[in-house]
């Protein structure tokens, strides 16, 4: 019993941990995309974790079956364009807000499971997803039901991500972990290459966060880059770890966290403290996602 709670507090203390790491990462791009384009600092991100990977592949091989090439393909698709919304939105809104809306991503993985693996939608799922709804238009406040482009993309990162999570509960079945993460930073880092070149022949403004040319960085940049790939990686690492030592549920309770460090990493780069309603909107979507996250596993893999 004691070595169970002490299984319970590491795993709280290295989800925390995770949580306030990633944050100090949304800090260095929030840094970077205010300078460099959102599609190059995700490149870096991934590039990163792909040398990380191969790294682990180099001493130990893979232990898979496969057999799901164009469901990895959409898994590595849909992780990029999901961190892709999230880098660019920094740039735009709050921090805080950027991490809520990423944060959604249980509430649309319970409406995913339901709709495309035919798992059962309890009571307090619908619940949830009701709660979690309603925060995000208290988040949004949107004029006329009119959601600004930066509010459908920061929203669009949590339903990108949901998409990826849900993929890896089939994946998994497949594939070893190291290869549905390095789907993800493979095309993660391909895919800007592909689009920053094609940028300087066709790049329309209402299309930026997805069509920018490269921009080479200079002096400190360089260190905010290091940052990144960093802090992502430990976070990661530490995520990993917190749900190997305790039960899902509490684990995810606890990685709402990340909008709590978010939100105080924005503000001391000069965001605003959020309203009564976006708070209130914030309370609705942790509590949503709390409530679809108990009885949920943990889908290791990043976004």
């Amino acid at each position: 019993m004691k070595k169970k709670i002490e299984n319970i507090d590491r795993g709280v203390l290295l989800m925390l941990l995770a949580s306030f790491f990633f944050a100090i990462m949304g800090g260095f791009v929030k840094l970077l995309v205010a300078t460099l384009p959102s599609l190059e600092v995700t490149f870096f991100r991934n590039i990163f974790g792909v040398v990380v990977i191969l790294f682990t592949l180099w001493k130990m091989p893979l232990n898979q079956i496969g057999g799901k090439p164009w469901l990895l393909i959409f898994r590595g698709a849909i992780g990029f364009i999901s961190l892709l919304c999230y880098f660019y939105v920094m740039a735009y809104i709050p921090l805080g807000v950027a991490a809520t809306y990423n944060k959604t991503s249980p509430i649309f993985v319970a409406l995913f499971a339901y709709l495309f693996l035919n798992e059962k939608l309890p009571k307090s799922a619908i619940i949830a997803v009701g709660l979690g709804f309603g925060g995000i238009l208290l988040v949004a406040q949107p004029e006329g039901f009119s959601f600004s482009k930066y509010d459908i993309l920061g929203i669009l990162s949590g339903i990108g991500a949901a998409l990826a999570y849900t993929s890896i509960r089939e994946l998994k079945r497949y594939y070893d972990t190291r290869a549905i993460v390095l789907s993800f930073m493979g095309i993660g880092s391909l895919g800007p290459i592909i689009l920053m070149v094609i940028a300087p022949f066709y790049a329309p403004k209402e299309l930026d966060f997805l069509l920018a040319p490269f921009v080479m960085p200079q002096g400190l940049q360089w260190l905010y880059i290091v940052g990144v790939g960093i802090f992502a990686t430990i976070s990661q690492l530490l995520m990993t770890k917190a749900y190997s030592l305790t039960k899902a549920g509490i684990v995810g309770a606890i990685s709402y966290s990340a909008i709590f460090f978010a939100t105080i990493v924005g503000i001391l780069l000069g965001d605003l403290m959020p309203d009564i309603w976006t708070f209130l909107g914030i309370i609705l979507i942790v509590i949503a996602g709390v409530l679809v996250s108990k009885k949920e596993k943990p889908e290791k893999g990043n976004i």
